[in-house]
């Protein structure tokens, strides 16, 4: 799997490379600026891009704005967005067009090799992989829009835990109900955000996307 990687710092930016080809990941470029960003990405065509938002020279939202211009150009690039702190307007920016394959990760979540290595073979699959505290927030600034309001508490839950990538027997474990519990509360979901008629990997994105983009503010 073909990575670009995006990080102006050269230790993290070293780290990460590391990391990534200890998995077995193949290092198409890893830069530093927005330009060698928007170049590389145009001309190398990776399979996924893990950015950090801030990149010089504007250093900031230079790394996201060039990850969206590229997936505006290519839709459906998988991009997992790196970032120093939580910021809910980039996220919703990410998250915008629907077609799912992104990723917003702080960057405390890349001290866990398994998790980051995991988060980015996801969004390289076309799924979402959002950071809880960024999922918190959403929650949160969503809290009384339709059609987040016909969702119980229950089903809030398993909704966050499908945006963190969680499959049906993590959220069974995570809330401690049976297999056929989760199986009800996702169909429940399923039903109230009107996404009916796809397989069930496509629902589980639609459901995340249309949630945590419910509310543009």
């Amino acid at each position: 799997m073909r990575v670009v990687l995006a990080e102006d710092l050269f230790l993290l930016r070293d780290g990460l490379v590391r990391l990534l080809a200890a998995y077995d990941f193949e290092i198409a470029a890893a830069v530093e600026t927005g330009p060698e960003l928007t170049k590389a990405l145009a001309e190398l065509a990776p399979d996924v891009a893990v950015v950090d938002v801030r990149l010089p020279p504007t250093h900031t939202d230079e790394g996201l704005q060039c990850a969206l211009q590229a997936r505006r150009e290519r839709p459906g690039l998988p991009v997992l967005v790196l970032s120093q702190h939580v910021e809910q307007l980039y996220a919703r920016e990410l998250l915008a067009d629907g077609t799912g394959g992104v990723g917003y990760l702080l960057k405390d979540r890349v001290f866990d090799a398994d998790q980051f290595v995991d988060a980015v073979r996801r969004v390289a699959a076309g799924g979402t992989a959002m950071d809880p505290e960024v999922i918190a927030k959403l929650l949160t600034s969503n809290a009384n829009h339709e059609p987040l309001a016909a969702l119980t508490d229950r089903e809030r839950q398993v909704l966050e835990l499908m945006a963190e990538g969680c499959s049906n027997a993590a959220l069974a474990q995570r809330l401690f109900i049976s297999d056929g519990a989760v199986s009800k509360h996702t169909a429940s979901i399923f039903a109230k955000l009107n996404l009916l008629n796809s397989n069930d990997t496509n629902r589980r994105v639609l459901a995340v996307l249309t949630y945590l983009n419910s509310s543009k503010y």
